[in-house]
């Protein structure tokens, strides 16, 4: 992961309905959330482009549509819609007044001072912060991973298509081994023994021209970037993907391999479980899906401007209700 400084000193916070400085923005120790990890978070790019003075917001709105089912699963409960959130997080952005790329952290968090996991009768609270944010790997020339050991999670436990703040658990034990192994970072397969998803990230693969990812039946987190790498690779690339069952040893044979995410964006894998991946480089399809997509994340390829939501006022005025639903992301289940 980056180690680009994330100073905050001077930030703003949202937090039980206010704007207040982040260092003030704090929950008691008996917070509910706290003890039993009953909360759900989504994260949230936003790119700075110099030449326009512009932060584009990358699907703003999706995030917080996902979110809202999360909070569904978990029993949270808020009377802000997902257009209030955004304003709300468009209103943060201009606060913090950032000329940087940022990180959006919006959380919806059991708020009950109480001892007990039950999530009834439980209030919920919603806060949201902003840091600075660069590249999530360092490994630019690509990543080195390994298969974990550790299981993703199965819907029936903890569902992995909800972003649960105790269910990262579960990523943290994964990306931990990897790293103290030697390892950027690591792929978990299911329960079934199939290849779920990165320790965070969504996974593509490429054979014989093919893109492959695997299917949201895999205990995966239903990514934005998936759905959007999904959208652009047909009509930038004229290539379809295709979403099936992996398995761990079509890793090996794979001609190029891929994470996708928001904090990961592209990012091209070059060797799995000491296994060269391609030419050991990132490979060709990779690289043209990585362009395209920063370009469309930086308001560079205007084909996209609906994805985005500028912070500082246009011409244009454009709504935050012109975002593309959820449900039309990607091309398949």
């Amino acid at each position: 992961m980056s180690n680009e400084s994330t100073n905050t000193q001077n930030s703003i916070a949202y937090l039980q309905g206010k704007f207040l400085p982040l260092a003030e923005a704090n929950v008691n120790i008996m917070t509910h959330s706290f003890m039993y990890g009953t909360a759900v978070f989504e994260g949230i790019r936003g790119y700075w482009n110099s030449e326009h003075e512009q932060m584009y917001i990358f699907r703003l709105r999706e995030h917080f549509e996902r979110m809202l089912d999360s909070m569904k699963i978990m029993h949270l409960e808020t009377k802000l819609s997902a257009d209030d959130l955004c304003n709300i997080t468009v209103e943060l952005l201009r606060q913090n007044n950032p000329k940087g790329d940022m990180y959006v952290r919006p959380s919806a968090y059991k708020c009950g001072q109480r001892v007990g996991p039950g999530l009834e009768n439980n209030p919920t609270d919603i806060c949201i912060f902003t840091v600075p944010f660069g590249n999530y790997f360092k490994a630019q020339e690509g990543l080195k991973v390994m298969v974990s050991s550790w299981r993703r999670i199965e819907d029936n436990a903890i569902p992995a298509r909800a972003k649960i703040v105790g269910a990262y658990v579960n990523t943290a034990l994964a990306k931990t081994d990897a790293a103290l192994a030697g390892y950027d970072d690591c792929i978990m397969l299911s329960e079934n023994g199939h290849v779920s998803e990165g320790s965070a990230m969504n996974i593509f693969m490429v054979k014989n021209g093919q893109l492959i990812t695997t299917s949201t039946t895999e205990n995966i987190l239903e990514g934005i970037t998936r759905g959007t790498i999904i959208e652009i690779a047909e009509q930038e690339l004229g290539i379809k993907t295709l979403c099936r069952s992996i398995d761990r040893s079509e890793l090996y044979t794979a001609d190029e391999l891929f994470f996708t995410g928001t904090g990961a964006q592209i990012a091209p894998c070059i060797e799995v479980d000491r296994r060269v991946i391609g030419t050991g480089k990132a490979g060709t399809l990779s690289l043209k899906i990585q362009d395209v997509y920063l370009d469309i994340c930086r308001g560079v390829n205007q084909k996209y401007t609906n994805w985005l939501t500028p912070v500082y006022p246009t011409q244009k005025g454009r709504s935050l209700a012109q975002t593309t639903p959820i449900h039309a992301l990607g091309g398949c289940i």
